[in-house]
């Protein structure tokens, strides 16, 4: 994937996704905090699962860090919801960008027009809601969640 049009500086485009729990989840509502977006493109694969596993575990650490996760794909709140559940993933909210489908991936030029889902990626977004530090990998690459938390650390 070439790079995205959007920059480090940006403000990041706002959006409301539902989670697994058929919650709201905001954006905007997330000022004050750091947010990481961590895009993947679809559940039920194990790159996938090892990459929001690994925002689970890290939750803690990244809270200390005033950092919230967010898992993002092009899967229904169903699928999240019962992949959720098979991950035993509980305090990472995994939000469902799947109608419109991959639109807020698209609001961040990560959608994969070809196979119909988003890249995967790593957006970090700041207090202000600027796009501070933003990482594409390789489809079958499991991001470092350590590389985050080495960023804001450093932040």
């Amino acid at each position: 994937m070439s790079n995205p049009k959007l920059k480090v500086g940006d403000k990041a485009p706002d959006f409301t996704l539902k989670n697994q729990y058929n919650k709201d989840i905001s954006l905007s509502s997330l000022k004050g905090k750091k947010v990481l977006l961590s895009f993947h493109p679809l559940a039920w694969t194990a790159v996938c699962a090892m990459q929001m596993k690994a925002l689970e575990l890290k939750q803690g650490e990244l809270g200390k860090l005033n950092t919230v996760a967010l898992g993002m794909s092009v899967d229904s709140v169903f699928s999240k919801q019962e992949w959720s559940r098979s991950l035993c993933i509980e305090k990472t909210d995994l939000l469902a960008d799947f109608w419109p489908h991959g639109e807020v991936a698209k609001k961040y030029d990560l959608f994969l027009d070809d196979a119909g889902v988003s890249a995967r990626a790593n957006v970090l977004i700041d207090e202000k809601g600027n796009v501070e530090w933003i990482r594409v990998y390789e489809i079958g690459e499991i991001p470092d969640i350590e590389e985050v938390i080495r960023h804001l650390k450093k932040a």
